[in-house]
C-alpha cells in the first residue's frame, strides 16, 4: 500500500524560513511524516504561472490531504493565495471525476484576537466546496508575529497551545477524522497576554519600522482630530 501524502501551500510571500505560515505548516507536516506520510511543499510566491499552478493542482490530485497555511491580509486571503485557489477550484470543477482529497486551512493574523480570521476561514470553506474538496478543519491563530518564522519548538511555552492544537489535528488527520473542536479552541488561545503582545509589537515592530522609514514622529498624528 502506498504511503499517504500531504501537500502544503505556504501562503506567505516572505522568504523561506521567515513566515509564521511556513512554521505552522511545517510543524503539522512533521507530525504527519512521523506517522509515515509523504509530503510536498509549495510556496505561493513561486506558484504564479500556468505551469506552476498546474503542478500544484496535479499534486493535490494525487494527495490525500491539502493543507493551506496562510497569513491574513486585510480580513481576507492574500492575492496570490486567492489566485491559486481560484485556479485549483476551476481545474477540479472541470474534471468529470476529481480525485477525492481532504482540505485543512490554517490562517494566522498579526492582530492578537483570533476573531479577525473568521472571514478568511469562511472563504477557505467556500473554496473547498467549489473545488470539490472535503474540508475537515479550519484553524485560526491570533498574534502570529510572535512566531515570525521561528520553529514552534524553539519558542517553548509560548507556543505550547499551538503545538498541542497541531498535535491533536495531526492525530485526527492520520486517522482520517476531522480536526477536533479542542484543536480549534487551543489554536485560538492567545500565546501572550493581549496587553503584553501589543506593547511588544509597538516597541519592537511598529516603532522600529517607522524609525527605519523616517516616519516615527507621525505615529501619534491625528490629522482629523480638529474637524
Amino acid at each position: 500500500m502506498s504511503a499517504r501524502r500531504a501537500v502544503l501551500l505556504v501562503g506567505s510571500a516572505r522568504p523561506r524560513g521567515e513566515s509564521t505560515s511556513e512554521a505552522l505548516g511545517r510543524y503539522l507536516l512533521a507530525r504527519l511524516e512521523s506517522s509515515g506520510w509523504g509530503s510536498e511543499i509549495f510556496f505561493v510566491s513561486h506558484v504564479r504561472g500556468p505551469d506552476e499552478l498546474s503542478d500544484l493542482t496535479s499534486a493535490i490530485g494525487g494527495a490525500d490531504l491539502f493543507v493551506l497555511a496562510t497569513p491574513l491580509y486585510v480580513d481576507a486571503l492574500p492575492h496570490l493565495v486567492t489566485a491559486a485557489l481560484e485556479h485549483i477550484a476551476a481545474a477540479r470543477a472541470a474534471e468529470p471525476r476529481a480525485t477525492p482529497c481532504r482540505f485543512v486551512a490554517i490562517v494566522n493574523c498579526g492582530f492578537p484576537e483570533v476573531v479577525h480570521t473568521a472571514v478568511a476561514l469562511d472563504i477557505c470553506r467556500s473554496f473547498a466546496r467549489q473545488a470539490r474538496l472535503e474540508c475537515v478543519g479550519t484553524l485560526g491563530l491570533g498574534g502570529g508575529e510572535t512566531v515570525h518564522g521561528r520553529g514552534l519548538e524553539r519558542l517553548g511555552w509560548v507556543t505550547r497551545h499551538v503545538r498541542h492544537a497541531l498535535d491533536l489535528a495531526a492525530l485526527a488527520l492520520t486517522s482520517f477524522r476531522p480536526v477536533p473542536d479542542k484543536a480549534v479552541q487551543l489554536m485560538g488561545r492567545s500565546m501572550l497576554p493581549v496587553r503584553a503582545y501589543t506593547l511588544a509589537a509597538d516597541a519592537l515592530l511598529w516603532r522600529r519600522e517607522a524609525r527605519k522609514q523616517g516616519v516615527e514622529k507621525y505615529l501619534e498624528a491625528r490629522p482629523y482630530a480638529n474637524e
